[in-house]
């Protein structure tokens, strides 16, 4: 009884009860306007109709606009006003000009060394043209002076990461979707509160909505107390916005400009499996060291800025000597994708990584929600003889996303696909490899969500030894997982084909 009025009082319980009964005012109050009022009834008709007109000639996806027409020609009488009140809503122009000022100074930041790119160039053109894409559109440089090591756990993750907070001396920077009390968590703010009482600029930033049930209201505040500075992403208030949906999905850790991490994990104990949640959860992350530690101290400066509303001197916290101990091979690239710039730079990369495939596709995602796009090119690449597998969950977190999940299986295995579920548990992590040359490691999941609304980042990496780590972490995965059989597909109810089929095209959405 304590945990369900502990629930109830909830600030999660609170705002999104809230947020309820707005939506439900709003559909009342058009509902009854439009049968008191003729005039109004057609009004809304006519809204609805020019809606469905505009979203047709929209520069988007065709899944996404399917996923907005077929819910406004169900509802005319209020569905154009919704679309317009959330669907279509755009950035201010001070908040463009915010994040325009934002970009300028990732640009001004970061230089990326011409004879790097001319001996990649000399290498593979293909390689180059990836990474000069990369270069452009997300204003992150690739590098050929860094050091990558793939990190296969949670647990392993943990375990670097303590080693090296230890280790700073001038500034320890923290940027997570998820952060929670618990085993992890707390062994790392201990060490945070140690390096902050030694002097050090230690900074936290962590999303509202992502902690929303795993942190007490004011967090930030706590941690600033302790002399942490604290940023907050998008503060979940009881008020309907379509910012909601644009949430900082990043995981960064920049320690003195000299060691960086990012990737799936998230700072709560199931990430480690110090608790179970979904049976065993597999996850991992990628550390780098040397130059490219740079783009990713600028990616969380950036954040910190917009959210700070500060415009400090970022090269103050350039280290002056890098460490050179560690072994360089091939190219390492850090790259940042925004849903506010009109790019879909995630996307782009493995779209890329797809078409130039040649001898195999090994891709590890907790969701498989993808348009089709992103369909065509997994299944042409299929077809063309490359052997391409995908990893999945065997255990869900989110049955919807699930269901969606499963709905792709069938189009992806007639082409020769091979789907594979994660027996132990849950799979977390996000990671593509490709040819034995190839690999992205990062935050950045086959959906939506991840690939057009969130704030995410990733490291592209070309020829470097954690290409084949990552290679031989999803094979061994493999081996404990099961392939998924077109007998499967053929014996599941034909209720449950209906329903996904149905959840597959509200996909977008989600």
């Amino acid at each position: 009884m304590e945990k369900i009025i502990s629930f109830l009082l909830s600030r999660v319980t609170l705002v999104s009860l809230a947020l309820i009964a707005q939506i439900i005012t709003l559909a009342l109050m058009v509902w009854r306007f439009s049968n008191y009022f003729l005039v109004f009834d057609i009004i809304f008709m006519v809204i609805s109709v020019l809606v469905v007109l505009y979203i047709l000639n929209r520069k988007s996806d065709p899944t996404y606009k399917i996923a907005w027409i077929i819910p406004i020609m169900l509802f005319p009488v209020f569905g154009g006003l919704f679309y317009l009140m959330f669907g279509g809503a755009k950035l201010s122009n001070h908040m463009k000009e915010k994040m325009h000022s934002i970009t300028d100074k990732m640009k001004e930041c970061l230089y990326q060394h011409p004879i790097t790119l001319a001996n990649l160039r000399k290498e593979n053109t293909i390689a180059f043209n990836q990474a000069k894409y990369i270069e452009e559109y997300s204003s992150c440089p690739v590098y050929d002076n860094s050091a990558s090591k793939f990190l296969p756990s949670g647990e392993e993750f943990f375990k670097h990461l303590m080693e090296e907070l230890k280790k700073a001396e001038k500034y320890i920077f923290v940027e997570f979707f998820i952060i929670e009390e618990g085993v992890m968590w707390n062994s790392i703010l201990d060490i945070l509160k140690e390096k902050a009482d030694q002097g050090l600029d230690v900074r936290v930033v962590y999303d509202d909505f992502g902690c929303v049930t795993r942190l007490p209201h004011n967090y930030n505040k706590i941690l600033e107390g302790c002399g942490i500075k604290c940023a907050v992403f998008n503060p979940y208030i009881p008020i309907f916005s379509f910012r909601l949906n644009n949430r900082n999905h990043r995981k960064i850790v920049v320690i003195d400009g000299k060691v960086a991490y990012t990737g799936g994990v998230n700072l709560a104990d199931e990430y480690i499996n110090a608790v179970e949640r979904f049976g065993h959860w597999r996850d991992c992350m990628v550390e780098i060291k040397g130059d490219a530690v740079w783009s990713l101290t600028v990616m969380f400066l950036s954040m910190w800025g917009y959210l700070k509303k500060n415009n400090e001197d970022y090269n103050k916290f350039r280290p002056e000597d890098y460490d050179q101990s560690e072994e360089c091979h091939g190219y390492v690239q850090p790259f940042d994708d925004s849903p506010l710039d009109n790019e879909n730079v995630s996307e782009a990369v493995y779209l890329n990584l797809m078409n130039q495939a040649e001898k195999y596709i090994y891709i590890e995602t907790p969701y498989l929600i993808i348009d089709n796009k992103m369909m065509v090119a997994l299944t042409m690449a299929s077809k063309r003889g490359v052997d391409v597998r995908i990893l999945t969950p065997f255990i869900p977190d989110k049955w919807y996303a699930f269901a969606v999940t499963q709905s792709n299986y069938e189009e992806l295995m007639e082409a020769g696909v091979s789907i594979y579920q994660y027996t132990p548990g849950f799979n977390h992590g996000k990671t593509f490899v490709v040819d034995d040359e190839y690999a992205v490691v990062g935050t950045i999941n086959l959906d939506v969500r991840s690939l057009y609304l969130h704030f995410e980042c990733g490291v592209w990496m070309y020829n470097t030894d954690t290409v084949q780590e990552v290679k031989e972490s999803t094979l061994e995965a493999l081996k404990v997982s099961r392939r998924i059989e077109m007998e499967d597909i053929k014996n599941t109810l034909k209720i449950k084909k209906i329903g996904r089929t149905i959840l597959r095209i509200f996909a977008p959405l989600m």
